[in-house]
């Protein structure tokens, strides 16, 4: 791909994918007929140039409408936005679900990631290669964890036209797999979320204590995170209202900016992700409340909000459920949260692979904006604040907070250098606030109940347990606790507690406290040293590249894991002091979390469970 323009040229699907989202092209500048008005001067350059930040978006159009990006189409994207083609060339291969080769309009998407493997992702995949080989209208990929973990095996069938379709199998089944691949309009509707939710309260095979006087003592009052998940209808605005929605919106407007933030820092909400710290700040982890105020002092203007929904780590599904079941508490919280730092504009960074969440997350959106809760004057206040969604592609890259701010703005997914810090200089060159779903979402009950309100996490569990999805625990549960509460299998041989960044602990080290993220068990049916070796290539594949350490470290973490499994025993001893090496050096020179934690479950599962002896 060159910088020049070339004499490809679009056909007329293409260039009705691209005009639909950007409209006719304005000028000869971006590619409409030239006049004699453009013989006397140039117009238009600038403008065009102003939305770099639509080249994400218009490869979406592009690919949703034909199934990949041809040469010509993406020509005629570069010329209505000024973008090199080889800069836009650089974005569409960063992303896994984007193709610049000619495909089948359909896609079937079957993840092999670490819980699909442990429910049996290689018999299916098997199975769907014996009923689908040599059909060439559909594409079966392996994929990274597509974020349906409590339902594993797990697949998802995308087909390209106007509209795009897609269709999902949880527990996928070949026979369910292959329908949905074929006739994704007749594929059965994915299960509601209240099957992936446990609640604080909820029913457990634990019986209640008795105190001396033989009457047991009540349940823990119910936790705020999950409450309406599953009870009120997604699509309605008015029975989110009915369930308390809105109510913390309409005391931040009473209080203002300045108490709202003073209630979040005392608080001492921080960070959530899906890297399962245990109880307390993560490290390195800035107090949600000061950073805010950071941002909220700052001179330069716009601020702007970042929701980051895009986690993609194998386990992690929180957002998912989140955004399915209760979709206008995220509005609410990103309302109040814009309201609180002085910002007119927000944006939903969510996955490409959650179509289901990206329809609801719209529709409320827009029906929020259609009763005056977005807007100009919200709740007659005269505070004005818009959310603009935004669908990512397939990159675990864009869960670093300034990856997902390059992913906006229409650049390759990269993490930048910091300082500046984002609440310096971030989208746009503007003080930016990024949070997760579950951190915004922890300041509705913080503005309804008070700082104290803030006392629980959420926790994604899958893998060997009786009860996988969501679990919302109080502060200082610790892993044997949720473990029983999910009900583990018997012939628990390790948890990988934190996700693919995370590290393995032992079935007897199950005392530690636990405050959110990603726990996955495993049994004796899984073997260990094939998890450890799709962590390697899971990190191998997701490196932007961007910095030597990472770029060059995964590669050789990967081939090591691969020749000891190869070759188990003694002979795997010079490569387990390589790993060291190697994790060592990425973990000290890398330039994000991705490369520094790269090594994190290898080394536990060396050195910590004995898998190579």
């Amino acid at each position: 791909m060159d910088l020049r323009f070339g004499d490809s040229e679009p056909t007329d699907d293409e260039r009705a994918a691209v005009d639909e989202l950007l409209g006719p092209p304005a000028s000869s500048w971006e590619g409409a007929e030239r006049t004699e008005e453009d013989l006397r001067y140039s117009r238009g350059g600038r403008a065009a140039r102003d939305r770099r930040d639509l080249l994400l978006p218009g490869l979406h159009a592009l690919n949703d409408r034909i199934g990949w990006i041809s040469r010509g189409a993406l020509a005629h994207l570069c010329r209505r936005l000024t973008v090199p083609p080889a800069e836009a060339y650089g974005v569409a291969t960063s992303y896994a679900l984007f193709s610049v080769s000619p495909r089948p309009t359909t896609v079937l998407h079957v993840c092999t990631d670490l819980t699909c493997t442990a429910a049996g992702a290689a018999a299916l995949c098997a199975g769907l290669a014996s009923r689908l080989d040599g059909d060439d209208r559909v594409m079966v990929r392996h994929s990274p964890c597509l974020g349906l973990c409590e339902r594993a095996p797990a697949a998802l069938t995308i087909k390209a036209g106007d509209p795009v379709r897609t269709a999902v199998s949880a527990p996928a089944t070949v026979e369910a797999t292959v329908l949905a691949a074929t006739a994704p309009d007749s594929a059965p509707e994915e299960p509601p979320a209240r099957a992936a939710v446990a609640r604080a309260g909820d029913p457990t095979p634990t019986p209640p204590k008795k105190e001396q006087t033989g009457v047991a003592v009540p349940p823990p009052p119910p936790l705020p995170l999950l409450t309406r998940v599953g009870v009120v209808d997604p699509s309605s605005l008015d029975d989110y209202r009915a369930h308390g929605g809105y109510t913390a919106l309409r005391r931040a407007l009473a209080l203002g900016p300045t108490a709202v933030l003073r209630e979040i820092v005392d608080s001492g909400l921080v960070g959530h992700g899906d890297a399962a710290f245990p109880s307390g700040p993560a490290p390195r982890a800035t107090p949600i409340g000061l950073a805010w105020q950071a941002v909220a002092s700052r001179p330069g203007h716009p601020h702007h909000l970042v929701c980051n929904a895009s986690a993609s780590g194998p386990g992690a599904f929180t957002d998912r459920v989140l955004m399915e079941g209760d979709p206008y508490a995220l509005v609410e919280a990103m309302t109040i949260a814009a309201y609180a730092v002085g910002a007119p504009h927000g944006y939903l960074y969510l996955r490409g692979e959650h179509p289901r969440a990206a329809r609801r997350m719209r529709r409320a959106v827009e029906r929020a904006r259609a009763r005056g809760l977005l807007g100009d004057d919200i709740l007659g206040r005269g505070h004005s604040f818009d959310i603009e969604i935004r669908r990512g592609a397939g990159a675990y890259v864009c869960g670093e907070e300034t990856a997902v701010l390059r992913s906006i703005e229409g650049y390759r997914p990269e993490p930048r250098p910091t300082p500046p810090f984002p609440t310096e200089k971030g989208l746009f060159g503007g003080p930016t606030v990024v949070a997760d779903v579950e951190t915004l979402l922890h300041v509705l009950p913080i503005l309804t109940g008070g700082p104290a309100a803030y006392r629980s996490g959420l926790v994604s569990v899958s893998g060997g347990v009786e009860r996988p999805g969501v679990h919302e625990l109080p502060s200082g549960t610790t892993l044997g606790e949720l473990l029983t509460r999910a009900g583990v299998r018997p012939g628990l041989r390790a948890v990988l507690l934190g996700g693919a960044a995370g590290r393995f602990v032992r079935p007897d080290e199950l005392d530690v406290p636990v405050r959110s993220g990603v726990v996955i068990a495993f049994d004796g049916t899984v073997p260990l040293p094939r998890l450890l070796l799709r962590v390697a290539e899971f990190f191998r594949d997701e490196s932007c590249g961007s910095c030597v350490p990472c770029r060059i470290g995964t590669v050789r973490q990967a081939e090591a894991v691969r020749r000891i499994v190869d070759r188990p025993g003694p002979a795997a001893a010079d490569d387990v002091t390589l790993l060291g090496e190697v994790g060592r050096a990425m973990r000290d020179a890398s330039l994000c979390g991705l490369g520094r934690n790269a090594w994190n479950a290898v080394e536990s599962g060396v050195e910590r469970l004995g898998v190579y002896g």
